[in-house]
């Protein structure tokens, strides 16, 4: 916690950055400007790491920040809270720039109705809690959306590198949005399934819930559980050691597949053929598209952000890891010496 403080600190504030300027025909000088966005309320569950990384980049970025943490997480963000506010005040900064909502769920509806207090509200944490902060907001969302991940893997994969990349998006951390839900994996590739699942099942342990054909090839020689798919088990976040695989025909296939069940979060492909990658590159709807990686660099620290108030899985204002550039508006300068527009 304390190296990701450091982090943002070591950071350029982008207020006040120049994002365009010109000069009209008239004379006017037009400036557009970052600004901060103004009181962003966080709603998040019960990682208290969350508090002191949105604390940081609010600050950064000259926002006051309302924090809705669960009760689990409470008492730590009291006493958390409570250092920032001591620590601001001995810097002559208001410690109101920073205020911890109780923790009890009716108090949400109140932050989410504040059309005149607060700019923004922004949930992390399960499908529940931002559906329901979606539906009941009446000031702006920003959705840090479930992270249903898929990596495909191409019959022209190298499978060394397959097998090391699916090993590490599955159990990095299993608990996290980024983490690798439903292989996908090209038919020819069958025969090498069960090599390339051999670590996640006799070193990890990974539960698997697999499609017939790939159940077929993996019954008797995956040492974890192993069961049947059942539709439920496809665009399903699981947050555990567990995962479905679901075999294709080829990447048009696999495109389909990610485009009805994918969040919109992070997806992979595992490939050697550059026109197919490029293809997938392309075409898959989401947040972040990796070719020949592992998901688990969707993360603002990874992307050189310092930290992160969430991933963002919408196409308005912000897309993906959500940092110090995205907590800001901007607003046009204009300059002028007694323009005044003709009728």
């Amino acid at each position: 916690i304390a190296s990701d403080l450091r982090s943002v600190a070591a950071l350029p504030c982008p207020v006040g950055e120049i994002l365009q300027e010109k000069v009209m025909d008239n004379g006017l000088e037009l400036k557009k400007v970052r600004v901060p966005m103004g009181v962003i309320a966080v709603i998040f569950e019960s990682r208290p790491n969350v508090t002191f990384d949105v604390f940081a980049l609010c600050l950064k970025t000259l926002n006051a920040c309302v924090l809705k943490g669960s009760s689990d997480a409470h008492d730590t963000n009291r006493v958390v809270v409570g250092i920032m506010h001591q620590v601001l005040e001995e810097h002559g900064i208001d410690p109101a720039v920073v205020f911890l909502a109780p923790p009890q769920r009716e108090y949400l509806s109140d932050i989410l109705q504040a059309v005149d207090s607060i700019d923004l509200a922004i949930p992390r944490g399960s499908k529940s809690l931002i559906d329901f902060v979606r539906d009941n907001a009446r000031i702006p969302v920003i959705e840090t959306g479930a992270g249903i991940v898929h990596t495909y893997v191409d019959a022209s994969a190298d499978l060394a590198m397959a097998k090391t990349i699916v090993t590490n998006a599955k159990v990095r951390r299993p608990s996290v949005c980024n983490a690798l839900d439903t292989l996908v994996i090209h038919r020819q590739l069958l025969p090498e399934l069960p090599a390339l699942m051999r670590s996640l099942g006799e070193d990890h342990l990974v539960e698997v819930f697999a499609d017939e054909e790939a159940y077929a090839a993996l019954d008797g020689q995956y040492s974890a559980s192993l069961q049947p798919a059942l539709e439920e088990h496809f665009g399903t976040e699981f947050l555990s050691l567990r995962m479905s695989i679901k075999t294709v025909d080829g990447l048009e296939d696999a495109l389909e597949h990610i485009h009805w069940y994918s969040s919109k979060h992070s997806e992979a492909i595992i490939a050697e053929d550059p026109q197919i990658l490029e293809r997938f590159l392309n075409l898959v709807d989401a947040a972040a598209v990796y070719a020949n990686t592992s998901t688990a660099f969707t993360d603002g620290g990874q992307f050189g952000m310092g930290a992160e108030i969430g991933i963002s899985t919408q196409k308005l204002h912000a897309r993906g890891p959500m940092a110090l550039p995205e907590l800001t508006s901007y607003k046009w300068v204009v300059r002028g010496d007694g323009q005044i527009r003709p009728r």
